[in-house]
């Protein structure tokens, strides 16, 4: 009996090694899916979610979000800071300052389910490096948008 276990023991050993074998030379003749970056980027999936950004109408250029604070109460990392003020001659606030903590975001996407002016998506970023964490710890997001208070 000792005998038939050995012989059993080879021919096991043998398949597992032919499998493992097949699969190690289908890798070797496929594709590489690899990228040379920086001069190359890879494709992004269409659900793809970097940090949330600030939307600008489309007629003004000025922010869409008019502070109202829901996405900063619903946040459950409490990385967000909104502040407004009213104008003169308009009827809605409009955010002044929109900080998010990137450090502490969990990219969750409550915020921008809950927002009720539609003013806040998903950005496409995603090579996000830097040499001290000041840099993610106050992104203003109204930066790069027109501003009513602005002469």
């Amino acid at each position: 009996m000792n005998g038939y276990r050995y012989l059993a023991g080879i021919v096991t050993g043998s398949v597992s090694l032919l499998k493992g074998m097949r699969v190690t030379f289908a890798n070797m003749v496929s594709r590489p899916h690899t990228v040379q970056w920086p001069r190359q980027t890879a494709p992004l999936p269409a659900r793809f979610r970097g940090h949330i950004r600030m939307l600008a109408d489309e007629e003004t250029g000025f922010p869409r979000c008019f502070a109202c604070g829901s996405c900063a109460r619903i946040c459950p990392s409490a990385c967000i800071t909104v502040q407004g003020r009213k104008p003169g001659d308009r009827k809605k606030k409009v955010a002044v300052r929109f900080l998010l903590d990137f450090t502490k975001c969990s990219l969750c996407g409550l915020c921008v389910e809950s927002c009720p002016a539609r003013a806040l998506a998903f950005s496409r970023d995603y090579a996000l490096a830097g040499y001290r964490d000041t840099e993610f710890r106050t992104m203003d997001l109204l930066e790069g948008l027109a501003s009513p208070f602005q002469f």
